[in-house]
């Protein structure tokens, strides 16, 4: 088969179209023909050598697919050779062909296109086990950082149809009237004090989704109301932050951490269970739109990664097969 071959680590040009076995489906597995992948941060992560997969994973990019399954393996009981499926990946999804376990597909909403979808249940699964996690409620004031990009073009409208007052942080004019289209009460750009004037305009927050890590920590606890609970959920803003422990602790806040990537296939079989009963309807029924999508050829992998960086994107990225 065909795949994006990072040659080493390090830019987008280090991407190619080249030559790689073709998987077989193990126990429980189901092999899909993949017709488009979505792109998500993690895949650039881990072309630039940051996010390794875990043990046992292929080393081809790509934490989600849409596609029809060509192959099943023993034991596989909720899918046949020929179905359409959305799947939830550890890596492998820019190639020709990926092997999942059977619990970590889904059907699409009925209302997205079959390319669109492959933009869907990577952000969804995020979204909904990390909101989960940090047991957002009615009525609480949720952060989500980055609300133009892939996670926030879900978090935003998801946390809004859970009755939340949503604000949120993003780089550009348009990307704000973006963002408060999917429900965002209180916009501001991240470019200038976004922490004083998001203090101004809510006097706190009850929950965070944290896109940014060690950049953003201590303004991030800081913005935090008493028993507030922050989640990071990406590293774009550094790995290595101090905090004021004091501030916490007065606070009574939570701070926690997750990756939906090295989660055991079980939980992670049961979030998506968990996507298609709540996320999938709010698509159907209109209450979540899907985001925009910007396709490319899955060959020119290179291309949407640099696209991605630039920052210009809003929304998600596909890549489509050949």
């Amino acid at each position: 088969m065909h795949a994006v071959l990072v040659t080493e680590p390090g830019p987008p040009e280090n991407l190619h179209w080249g030559e790689a076995p073709t998987p077989e489906p193990g126990d429980g597995e189901v092999r899909v023909r993949v017709a488009a992948a979505g792109v998500n941060r993690a895949d650039l992560l881990q072309r630039q050598g940051h996010y390794p997969p875990p043990q046992g994973v292929t080393d081809t990019l790509g934490l989600e697919v849409a596609g029809k399954i060509d192959a099943v393996g023993p034991g596989v009981t909720k899918w046949a050779v020929g179905q359409e499926v959305v799947a939830l990946l550890s890596g492998g999804g820019y190639a020709e062909y990926v092997t999942v376990p059977e619990g970590q597909c889904a059907t699409r909403p009925s209302t997205v296109g079959f390319e669109g979808s492959a933009a869907l249940i990577e952000i969804s699964a995020t979204v909904v086990s990390n909101f989960d996690h940090v047991n957002l409620a009615q009525g609480e004031t949720v952060l989500i950082h980055g609300g133009a990009g892939g996670i926030g073009s879900l978090a935003i409208p998801y946390a809004a149809s859970l009755g939340c007052r949503v604000v949120t942080t993003v780089g550009s004019a348009p990307k704000a009237e973006y963002a408060r289209s999917l429900g965002a009460q209180v916009v501001v750009d991240y470019h200038g004090d976004w922490e004083a004037e998001l203090k101004e305009a809510t006097g706190g927050v009850d929950v965070i989704l944290d896109i940014i890590g060690a950049k953003y920590l201590e303004a991030n606890v800081r913005l935090l109301k008493r028993k507030g609970r922050m989640v990071t959920i990406g590293l774009q803003g550094g790995t290595k932050g101090t905090l004021n422990l004091g501030l916490l602790l007065n606070k009574a806040a939570t701070l926690t951490a997750t990756s939906l990537r090295y989660r055991p296939a079980t939980e992670k079989a049961h979030i998506v269970d968990e996507v298609v009963a709540r996320v999938w309807p709010l698509f159907e029924s209109g209450a979540i739109p899907l985001p925009p999508i910007t396709y490319f050829p899955m060959s020119q992998a290179s291309k949407a990664h640099a696209f991605l960086e630039s920052g210009e994107n809003v929304g998600k990225i596909v890549l489509v097969a050949q």
